[in-house]
């Protein structure tokens, strides 16, 4: 009977799939420090993004498979689990409508004030309304915006998928450079009404200098988004980072917010988690949240079901 740790948990769903295949789950958490001296006692290790299975955990067990319960891999070591022939496995499909309506949620909350008016309301709500109910009705609507999307995976194409929706233009860059075609599908009472569309792949310059909003869904937590790109932008425009910290640098943003160049910015991912500084937490006109993009009971069980899933195909075929 082989041993799962699901150190960052598991959704009951995804539980009850691999308890009734024969695994025996363990969910109690344990420590960074101390999981190099537990991890021998374990099988297979299912993570999120709190645990890091680096080189020292893996060479101290004897791990047959590292799962990870979401997109990014960031928090593995991929190319010791390689050298060590240790197999990982994500779940790359499961979480990409949470994380698309988290970057409309931040979008909405700029165009809105909404950032703002939840702050001050409790505080002066009665004392300040009518110059908050100024502030806020300078407000802007979404439809015939220009949103660009850079890194057009899966997340990508789910955000292209609501803006079309929603009566916005998008223009997407990916490294790939290709044409990409997106299938509407809308809830199933109005189906006869899903229809496909191409889009055209940009160049991130030509992105960045046309989009009202910019959106990043890059892979992995390399620099997408620096003072440069940022000088491309519009003046005013809007820059959501729901993808990974690091994509975005930090500086550069502050800087660009508060000379006016960027209006607003929808952060929900940092470079240090939890923030080592206030840069981003302190900075006007920001919409934050504590990365939380994959973080729905939906996507989470969605997630427990597609990694389960894949753990029971993985050793099915190798027995």
């Amino acid at each position: 009977m082989m041993k799962i740790l699901a150190n960052d948990g598991i959704d009951a769903a995804g539980k009850q799939l691999l308890e009734n295949a024969g695994f025996t789950i363990d969910t109690q958490k344990i420590a960074q420090s101390d999981l190099a001296a537990r991890i021998g006692e374990y099988d297979i290790i299912i993570v999120r993004s709190a645990t890091k299975v680096t080189a020292d955990v893996m060479d101290a067990g004897n791990l047959k498979l590292i799962a990870r319960a979401g997109v990014g891999l960031d928090n593995i070591d991929i190319k010791h689990a390689g050298i060590t022939n240790i197999p990982v496995v994500n779940t790359p499909n499961a979480s990409s409508r949470s994380v698309a309506e988290l970057v409309f949620a931040h979008i909405f909350s700029c165009y809105r004030y909404l950032y703002h008016t939840n702050r001050e309301m409790p505080s002066k709500g009665i004392a300040a309304f009518n110059e908050l109910k100024k502030l806020a009705g300078a407000g802007l609507e979404v439809q015939n915006k220009k949103i660009g999307i850079i890194g057009f995976g899966r997340i990508g194409q789910e955000v292209a998928r609501m803006a079309i929706g929603l009566g916005m233009e998008v223009l997407a860059s990916d490294y790939k450079k290709r044409d990409v075609e997106i299938t509407m599908s809308f809830n199933r009472k109005y189906a006869i009404k899903n229809f496909t569309l191409t889009l055209p792949g940009m160049s991130k310059e030509e992105v960045l200098a046309n989009s009202d909003i910019i959106t990043v869904h890059t892979p992995g937590s390399e620099e997408a988004i620096g003072e440069k790109e940022l000088q491309l932008m519009k003046h005013g425009a809007v820059l959501i980072n729901c993808a990974r910290g690091g994509v975005v640098n930090e500086q550069a943003l502050a800087k660009a917010v508060n000379e006016g160049k960027i209006a607003f910015a929808g952060v929900d991912v940092f470079e240090n988690e939890p923030p080592t500084n206030d840069l981003l937490l302190s900075l006007k006109n920001t919409s934050l949240s504590p990365h939380i993009g994959a973080s729905t009971a939906e996507a989470q069980e969605r997630v427990g079901i597609e990694l389960a899933e894949r753990i029971i195909q993985f050793f099915s075929a190798k027995r």
